[in-house]
């Protein structure tokens, strides 16, 4: 248990934002200063002040490498929870235990496989929503004249290809056929090159 000039000291190192950031950062691995630097996009400088900071509290250390670059990495963890005390009518911080801390991280991945499971039914919807409009284009498409080309050309457009070649993937039809149908959609109105790609156009795209 931290004495109360040891937590003020350590409450002064976290109480830095892009100190909590590296701590965050090496969480998920250890990672050298250049490294830190363009992760956090924190100057170099900036950056060992910080490590050296964090080194002289403990929290973290570093090893060499084969090309003698110092790998930064946690050396103790830490995680503080601020308690409400309501008959002072102040924060007291409290430093957390391991299975405190395991009981935390628990119930955060509990948390974030809910939210993970929500959005896939979301998404599974939204795929099936998709595919029937997707149907209903051709449908429509078919009953206005359209050959099956230039369909799937402009499925494939409102899919997100930007290109001949990213459309052909998505269609199987040949570059050449792609690009006959591109130039009829242009001319039609449909679609406009833009720069280097291609989008729908006007009332199309709506």
């Amino acid at each position: 248990m931290l004495d109360q000039a040891e937590l003020s000291e350590l409450l002064d190192i976290l109480g830095n934002r892009n100190r909590r950031r590296i701590i965050e950062l090496l969480r998920e691995k250890p990672c050298f200063v250049t490294e830190i630097s363009e992760r956090l996009m924190i100057s170099p400088k900036a950056v060992i002040d910080h490590l050296q900071m964090l080194e002289d509290a403990r929290i973290l250390s570093f090893r060499n490498d084969d090309r003698r670059r110092k790998y930064y990495y946690l050396k103790h963890d830490i995680s503080i929870q601020i308690n409400l005390d309501t008959q002072n009518h102040g924060l007291i911080p409290v430093i957390l235990s391991g299975e405190q801390r395991l009981l935390i991280a628990l119930q955060k991945l509990r948390q974030m496989i809910v939210l993970r499971d929500e959005l896939a039914e979301k998404l599974e919807s939204m795929e099936r929503d998709i595919d029937h409009q997707i149907g209903e284009v051709l449908q429509e498409g078919r009953l206005a004249g359209n050959d099956e080309e230039t369909l799937l050309v402009s499925v494939a457009l409102a899919h997100g290809a930007k290109n001949p070649k990213e459309i052909s993937d998505l269609t199987d039809l040949s570059p050449q056929a792609v690009d006959l149908t591109i130039q009829e959609l242009v001319d039609e109105g449909i679609i406009c090159r833009k720069g280097s790609g291609l989008e729908l156009r006007g009332l199309y795209a709506e």
